[in-house]
């Protein structure tokens, strides 16, 4: 595996960062100075967040409780929070992951900075910043149908992450859901919400639901041998109802105790929507991607190349990403 990569994206304002199975896409916007050192900030953190997580895999693998374990890494911290409220149902802080890592880059980007807003994506599970007067939109894109819905989030609105998932992502999922999308306080509570709530969607023993064993799809995976689905068939529209509702009244119990702001579920063209959801062309079915659209910034040349990738090493601090 190569270190870890930072480029730009060929449009020039947004900055893709990688290494292994992270793939983040960030954008900041307002003063040129505040966006230059924001963005090596991001760089510099990302250098070793992936070590950081490694070095404690075998422990964020194994089942949350209750009460935090001792985690050393910031990021594997965030994703115990994020999981613990969920542990009386079998979770892991792997859970979490994807959102604990946006949310960790994103305050390594705010940290003595003035941004207007921002946001970091990673694969879909997103982190954002908004200051006073601030939106952004999100756009979910629909299965095989194109952009299916939006979703306006304000700066007065308590939602700083958004997370999907469902048995078409890209993580094994334990339900039928094809996908739930939920906005939350961070990414990281998020993407442990969503996960749990996608996992109740489901139909136990239903024959047209195709499942395997997580561990013979990926052997490393922090589910072993549960049975994650990997097709659904056809159902009556009785019985999308009744997997809907069953994640639906998961999500509601989120609601009600303060993980989740609002959830949006979906199945074989049906949906059930749990909080306050400011959308438009609601309905239509998404996949478990997430694109924040944006208008474009006035972001200055600080790239090498555009869509380039450099290691990371190369751009540590932000005087290093000026040209």
């Amino acid at each position: 595996m190569t270190g870890p990569l930072a480029s730009w994206l060929e449009d020039g304002r947004r900055l893709h960062l990688n290494h292994g199975p992270i793939d983040l896409i960030i954008e900041a916007f307002g003063d040129a100075s505040e966006m230059h050192a924001a963005y090596g900030q991001a760089v510099a953190r990302f250098e070793t967040i992936l070590t950081e997580l490694v070095r404690e895999l075998p422990e964020l693998r194994s089942p949350a409780g209750l009460r935090p374990r001792g985690f050393a890494g910031p990021t594997a911290q965030r994703m115990e929070r994020a999981v613990c409220p969920h542990a009386k149902t079998f979770i892991t802080p792997m859970a979490a992951v994807a959102g604990s890592v946006a949310d960790e880059i994103m305050a390594a980007m705010l940290a003595g900075r003035a941004l207007q807003k921002a946001y970091v994506n990673n694969g879909g599970d997103s982190a954002l910043h908004l200051a006073d007067a601030q939106s952004v939109t999100i756009a979910i894109a629909g299965t095989g149908h194109g952009l299916a819905d939006r979703v306006t989030i304000r700066a007065e609105d308590p939602v700083r992450g958004v997370a999907t998932s469902g048995w078409r992502g890209r993580s094994h999922s334990l339900g039928i859901a094809d996908a739930v999308t939920v906005l939350a306080k961070d990414a990281a509570a998020a993407d442990a919400a969503v996960t749990i709530i996608a996992n109740a969607v489901d139909l136990p023993g239903h024959p047209a639901v195709e499942r395997a064993p997580a561990s013979l799809l990926q052997p490393d995976s922090d589910l072993g041998e549960r049975l994650v689905t990997v097709g659904v068939g056809a159902l009556s529209g009785a019985e999308v109802a009744e997997a809907l509702d069953a994640g639906l009244a998961l999500a509601e119990d989120c609601r009600e105790r303060g993980l989740i702001h609002a959830a949006a579920l979906f199945l074989a063209g049906e949906s059930r929507v749990c909080g306050a959801l400011a959308s438009e062309n609601r309905g239509k079915v998404p996949t478990s991607k997430n694109v924040l659209d944006a208008a474009p910034s006035a972001l200055p040349d600080i790239s090498p190349s555009r869509g380039s990738a450099t290691e990371c090493r190369q751009f540590k601090t932000s005087a290093e990403l000026h040209c």
